[in-house]
């Protein structure tokens, strides 16, 4: 069996062939970590991941590959609060919203089918067709609140 980590690498090759695009050796090593470094990091976490095992990376070229992995659609751009991008594995079949912790920036993904099918009932009778939707939380997390309650 495949792993989806190995799809998705398969998946990003094909891309790459489709587009007429070289596959570095580079290229390659960036989108398998990608694969295997799950959660929700900007570029200048990702680029850290990657250059303890590959420094001889540069940061020009581990941004540009994750905006061929988001052109293919095998990753996507996230925007919080703090302005940051963020970049997490594309999931075109999992959608999932996310709680944001304003203290220490921790992000929990989140699905709940009762929101989504409020979601779809308000766009239905407001007359709109719903496309997509990006739906953030914020506030502390418990950790959080259990420390500022500590300082009380």
């Amino acid at each position: 069996m495949i792993s989806s980590k190995s799809s998705d690498l398969g998946d990003f090759l094909a891309f790459m062939s489709r587009e007429g695009l070289n596959t570095t050796a580079q290229r390659y090593a960036i989108a398998a970590a990608f694969f295997e470094f799950p959660g929700h990091h900007s570029l200048e976490e990702f680029y850290q991941y990657i250059a303890s095992s590959e420094p001889s990376i540069g940061q020009t070229t581990v941004y540009r590959t994750l905006k061929l992995l988001c052109d293919a659609g095998l990753a996507s751009e996230i925007h919080f609060s703090d302005g940051i991008a963020r970049y997490e594995v594309a999931q075109p079949e999992g959608h999932h919203d996310h709680f944001v912790c304003l203290s220490c920036g921790k992000i929990l993904e989140i699905f709940d089918q009762r929101i989504e099918k409020l979601q779809r009932e308000l766009a239905e009778s407001h007359g709109f067709a719903l496309i997509g939707h990006v739906h953030n939380l914020y506030g502390l997390c418990a950790d959080c609140r259990s420390k500022s309650a500590d300082k009380i």
